[in-house]
């Protein structure tokens, strides 16, 4: 008998773009009993520089639970700060200063495993880094973060378990993978993404990983909700040589909220 282990989650964290905060949120949490009490945006100060919130107040039947919601760009659009040029020291150091249970990010990616077609919203398990870029709180003095399981693991069950649901997925489906991140803001050539898929990597982005990192050292537990919003380059079916476009895997992620929304729901439960 497999025993699901559940985080409570009073305090939540939420990074990810903006199309998730801007449903009508008082509608779809009254469906299940829960009431938007307080919304709230502020900017808080960290020793790494602002960082812009929107503090959700909610009664969940009684209990009384916040959401702290972080676009991680710092732009109500979701395409502004580009993604190389990303605080995240700022950004997790702000997460962790609002005393959280966890942190669910959200991330459009590019798919490589034939598994994980556009549209699919599947859970990161693992991380490969191979920038070259630091990533971490500790400039100043030798501090070496455990990093084997880089995803809270009770909080990645609770997360599978919602989106086979909400998905209609049996338990055959795969639904974790192995996020590749590359340095952006360009693009892969089909080469890279040939020899990622050959070295272990499912699927491409150019952020997510940073904040893994951090949140490690930092002891946030913390899960990455991954939205497959297009073929990688050259995965194209039926043509290896289409282009990629920002807006339409932006379009792509945005459409593809009802899973995320389940997530959110989950940890609340």
């Amino acid at each position: 008998m497999v025993v699901l282990i559940q985080r409570v989650m009073l305090r939540l964290g939420i990074i990810g773009g903006t199309g998730l905060v801007k449903m009508n949120l008082d509608e779809r949490f009254s469906e299940h009993g829960i009431t938007v009490v307080r919304r709230e945006l502020i900017e808080t100060n960290t020793p790494y520089g602002p960082v812009p919130l929107t503090c959700i107040t909610l009664d969940a039947q009684g209990v009384e639970k916040e959401l702290m919601f972080l676009q991680r760009h710092h732009n109500a659009s979701g395409h502004g700060c580009p993604p190389h040029r990303i605080n995240h020291r700022a950004n997790m150091r702000a997460m962790y200063d609002a005393n959280l249970d966890g942190i669910m990010a959200v991330c459009s990616v590019g798919a490589i495993d034939a598994s994980f077609p556009p549209g699919k919203v599947g859970l990161a398990e693992q991380y490969i880094d191979f920038t070259g870029v630091a990533s971490t709180f500790h400039d100043d003095e030798s501090v070496f973060t455990s990093v084997t399981i880089p995803f809270d693991s009770a909080m990645n069950d609770q997360l599978e378990d919602a989106l086979r649901t909400s998905q209609g997925f049996g338990p055959a489906e795969r639904m974790r993978y192995t996020y590749w991140l590359t340095q952006g803001p360009q693009f892969e050539t089909k080469a890279e993404v040939d020899a990622i898929g050959l070295l272990g990597g499912d699927m491409v982005g150019m952020t997510m990983p940073r904040e893994a990192k951090l949140a490690k050292e930092l002891d946030l537990p913390y899960s990455a909700v991954c939205i497959s919003s297009n073929w990688g380059a050259g995965r194209e079916p039926g043509d290896d040589t289409k282009d990629l476009n920002h807006e339409e895997v932006s379009a792509q992620a945005n459409d593809r909220l009802e899973p995320i929304w389940s997530c959110l729901l989950k940890l609340l439960s």
